[in-house]
């Protein structure tokens, strides 16, 4: 069953539509011209076993994409209790250009969701530089019936940007979940809610914040 719905799953996605949400403007220093890496360092949770999770960056800088390609949740029906909660992490070694620095301004999460009448599915996320203490992880739930896309975003007001530490190397980590409960009516339906695409249509985006490092200003 639970192969069959996550191609179901994927099925559906490829048929949501492509169009990421445009990279979002924020206050502060213009992207760096510079070339921009970021390689998937380790991989861990039973949503995205490793080979499972890519990044790609925006040709200007101003984002970054991450894609999964098996991360969905599910319960009811012949669903077993380990699939009702699924949950990643993933740190991304980032290399910036010399003399900069990025905190994340937003965060789009998005996904598929099918949850029969009464079910409830959950997204909840967090991040932080390494050695440096998680962002407050937020949720947002999503109630049956419900069949179609999901999104939602976090955001961080200006004046609250955490920022990597300039002139060091630090793994970016990214901590995310999915939960699906199927409700009173878990016997006579299964609900799935996916944070994946086969193709790279669905992802989550992270809008950079960009700053120069003191000794590098002008």
């Amino acid at each position: 069953m639970l192969s069959t719905l996550g191609a179901a799953a994927a099925a559906s996605l490829l048929l949501a539509g492509s169009a990421s949400p445009t990279p979002l403007a924020r206050p502060g220093d213009e992207p760096p011209a510079g070339k921009i890496t970021i390689d998937v360092a380790t991989v861990n949770g039973s949503g995205c076993r490793p080979g499972s999770a890519a990044v790609a960056i925006a040709p200007d800088n101003t984002a970054f994409t991450v894609t999964y390609s098996e991360y969905l949740a599910q319960a009811g029906g012949d669903s077993k209790p380990t699939d009702s909660r699924k949950n990643c992490q993933i740190a991304l070694n980032v290399h910036v250009p010399q003399g900069f620095t990025y905190a994340i301004a937003r965060a789009d999460y998005r996904g598929y969701a099918s949850l029969a009448q009464g079910a409830k599915g959950t997204e909840v996320a967090g991040y932080y530089f390494q050695g440096q203490q998680q962002t407050a992880r937020k949720s947002h739930v999503f109630g049956g019936p419900y069949d179609t896309d999901w999104q939602s975003s976090d955001e961080t007001d200006v004046d609250a940007l955490v920022y990597a530490p300039c002139g060091e190397q630090r793994y970016f980590n990214i901590n995310t979940e999915l939960r699906v409960d199927a409700g009173s009516r878990k016997a006579a339906a299964t609900s799935f809610m996916a944070m994946d695409s086969t193709d790279g249509s669905i992802n989550t985006l992270y809008h950079f914040a960009w700053k120069q490092c003191p000794a590098s200003r002008k």
